[in-house]
């Protein structure tokens, strides 16, 4: 999704784009596509929410750095999760995935790419640090439940991958 399939008020914008995502702290909140809707109404700012994983923490988190954001401007804000349509991959943004890359994060595959990674040792996934393929899963699970460990054998170094979400 883009900013232009989703419904926010553009006056907003300058704010949301200062509210980052606690567990990728490169990323904003519109980096991460998080943001479904958000609305001001007499000082009032309302937002809707979509989780990346459903129990995500990062949600709460996020919530309580919104009206923090807002709170200098003299706006109130509401937070509502939007659990449907699930959050995906496809909702980070170009600009996201390269500063998740430069932060040391692999960017997400594609669903069957994913699977092939994750389940089967298929080397598709690309070392942020030195760009090679030469990886190998060392956990499903990484810093984050969003996550998976890898190793890359060129460089040796561990690194996160995004992992893919349709």
């Amino acid at each position: 999704m883009t900013l232009t399939q989703i419904n926010i008020d553009t006056h907003l914008l300058p704010i949301l784009g200062q509210v980052s995502d606690p567990e990728i702290p490169v990323l904003t909140v519109l980096d991460l596509g998080v943001i479904r809707e958000a609305k001001e109404k007499d000082g009032t700012v309302y937002v809707k929410l979509t989780p990346t994983y459903s129990g995500c923490p990062a949600m709460d988190v996020i919530g309580d750095d919104l009206k923090i954001a807002f709170a200098p401007l003299g706006k109130k804000v509401e937070v509502e999760l939007v659990l449907a349509p699930a959050w995906s991959t496809d909702w980070i943004s170009e600009s996201g995935l390269q500063k998740m890359e430069i932060y040391g994060i692999a960017r997400p595959l594609s669903e069957s790419a994913d699977k092939d990674v994750l389940l089967a040792g298929a080397k598709k996934v690309i070392c942020p640090q030195c760009k090679s393929t030469n990886t190998h899963l060392v956990s499903q699970f990484g810093s984050t439940a969003c996550k998976a460990l890898f190793k890359c054998e060129a460089c040796l170094e561990p690194f996160d991958y995004f992992k893919c979400l349709k």
